[in-house]
């Protein structure tokens, strides 16, 4: 691993996280979640989820609504009419089983 001081790596990473972000929500914000969490085992909502963590973890208060829309740049309700569509039965039961593999339970 290159040596890199920790400021830097934090930089690093936070622009990597932004990148990322970017990509999911400008450039492909047709990949619906339920297709990300079936192949990747993670989709937007689980950034918001680390974000939210991560916040907490530094004894930041930050609600699931206002992390959400810190990563989709919008509410999550509007970013839902804009840009998700139906998913079919057999995305939902693969959903199901990704969802319990990568995250656990529904919460």
């Amino acid at each position: 691993m290159p040596d890199i001081d920790p400021a830097t790596r934090t930089e690093l990473e936070a622009a990597t996280f932004r990148a990322l972000v970017h990509h999911l929500m400008e450039k492909r914000p047709d990949a619906q979640n339920i297709d990300l969490m079936n192949l990747a085992g993670f989709c937007r909502n689980c950034l918001s989820r680390w974000y939210q963590e991560a916040a907490e973890a530094k004894g930041v208060s930050l609600s699931k609504d206002a992390a959400r829309e810190i990563v989709y740049g919008m509410p999550y309700a509007d970013w839902v009419a804009k840009h998700q569509t139906e998913a079919s039965v057999e995305k939902k039961a693969a959903f199901e089983v990704a969802f319990r593999e990568n995250v656990g339970e529904k919460r």
